[in-house]
């Protein structure tokens, strides 16, 4: 790539996205379906595989991919998911949701399995844009605003048959590229890394018959450590597997400075089963044996549980944040796919209303999305919907058998419609239909 050229020919601003995750590939497809043609994806992986481990999808972000028209090809690998429980790790139930359309929304609920969720936003983007719109082995390293504010930006090639270093300067800068953004790092030099709050997590896949995980998704602990577990594929071949997801939190064994320091150095570490299996023996919950889901995970990952500190602005001139980049948060509510989805619809919608001005675009989708996700931020520091949990343990550490004299129902529904309504996925916001248009494009 030269300066100010694009990945493909057409009319209009050049906006180019760092990131081939969730965030820049549904962004993409918003700015492609809003009217824009000269977008180009940069990713810094080789290639676009479908790797990584489960997600939940809420119905505000089935909406938009809807809108898109990726519903069908989405739900051809993904559940959808019918309700939620919460329990004590002693197995006491805490409570029951119906969600999806179970619970009145006009979308589903989506368990899906990140990498399935993945390739069909890749897929849409090469036969939409053109396969030349997705470039892989290529990431921004740099950016310097220029006085016009449009973005300089430094990109290293990491594969094919030119390797090296290159600069370029699109009309737009999008930054996708992750809670480690090195747009983000460029626009805020002193931020630093992610904080870490001590605890970790462990995620994994495994391939179980259907019988044995339900067909619910359970969140269940205490205050210290807690387990997540859905399936999310439907049952296939002559033993009728799923695929479940799986993900486990709990302070780290190691002091806080050591395991900081090991965890900055070594992100996504493969380890075995059996370095924490043992927390969770003898957890089961209706029938959902969560040592017997482990052991048949083929593999686990070990993550820090990090967040990102609010920032007081997304936007510097032509270049803004969305995502993970944006807004980075604890891993609570199923929100971070979710709302970088929205993101994507925001941003594209702004900028088609701002045709001559892509400075003010990227200001009126930051000004709409910002509050919000600071508040989601704070709420999941709070532990968002999860509390529950905390609440009936400090009230009933040893377990209960009624829920309602622990926590009476007021309370637990003023909870989740508290957290529903921060993250805009309450039944009324959502069934108003996307504030974003509904056109989908010609393939």
């Amino acid at each position: 790539m030269s300066p100010r050229t694009p990945a493909h020919p057409g009319h209009g601003p050049h906006i180019l996205i760092a990131g081939g995750g969730v965030a820049g590939l549904t962004a993409a497809l918003a700015l492609h379906a809003a009217g824009f043609e000269r977008v180009t994806v940069v990713e810094a992986a080789a290639a676009i595989r479908p790797v990584g481990a489960g997600l939940n999808l809420m119905p505000n972000a089935v909406r938009e991919l809807d809108a898109l028209g990726l519903l069908d090809a989405l739900e051809a690998g993904a559940l959808r998911t019918r309700e939620l429980r919460y329990y004590h790790r002693s197995g006491s139930l805490i409570s029951r949701e119906p969600r999806g359309l179970g619970a009145g929304y006009r979308w589903p609920q989506l368990s899906v399995h990140r990498g399935h969720l993945q390739q069909v936003l890749a897929g849409a983007v090469r036969a939409r844009l053109g396969t030349a719109a997705l470039v892989t082995g290529v990431k921004v390293t740099g950016v310097e605003p220029l006085p016009d504010g449009r973005p300089r930006l430094r990109l290293e090639h990491r594969e094919g048959p030119v390797r090296g270093r290159a600069s370029l300067e699109p009309d737009v800068l999008v930054g996708a590229d992750g809670i480690r953004s090195a747009v983000r790092a460029a626009l805020n030099p002193a931020e630093g890394g992610p904080p870490w709050n001590g605890m970790l997590v462990w995620r994994g896949v495994s391939r179980m018959p259907a019988r044995a995980v339900g067909s619910f998704m359970l969140i269940a602990g205490d205050d210290r450590q807690k387990a997540v577990v859905y399936p999310m594929s439907r049952p296939t071949g002559p033993g009728r597997e799923v695929l479940v997801n799986w993900a486990l939190a709990r302070p780290a064994d190691t002091p806080a400075a050591a395991g900081e320091d090991r965890l900055r150095g070594d992100w996504n570490r493969a380890v075995p089963v059996e370095t924490f299996l043992p927390h969770y023996e003898g957890w089961e919950f209706d029938g959902v044996d969560v040592p017997a889901v482990l052991r048949a995970a083929d593999t686990a990952h070990e993550y820090p549980m990090v967040d990102r500190d609010p920032l007081d602005r997304w936007t510097h001139g032509r270049t803004t944040l969305i995502g993970d980049a944006a807004h980075a948060m604890y891993p609570i509510g199923s929100n971070g796919a979710t709302q970088s989805i929205v993101d994507a619809r925001a941003l594209a919608h702004a900028l088609a209303r701002h045709p001559d001005d892509p400075a003010e675009g990227l200001a009126a989708y930051e000004r709409e999305r910002r509050p919000a996700m600071t508040a989601l931020q704070h709420a999941n520091r709070q532990l968002g919907p999860e509390v529950v949990i905390d609440l009936a343990h400090a009230r009933a550490p040893h377990g209960f058998t009624d829920v309602h004299q622990v926590i009476p129902a007021e309370e637990l529904a003023a909870i989740a419609g508290r957290y529903a309504v921060t993250g805009a996925f309450d039944p009324a916001t959502v069934n108003q239909g996307s504030p974003y248009g509904t056109a989908v494009p010609a393939p």
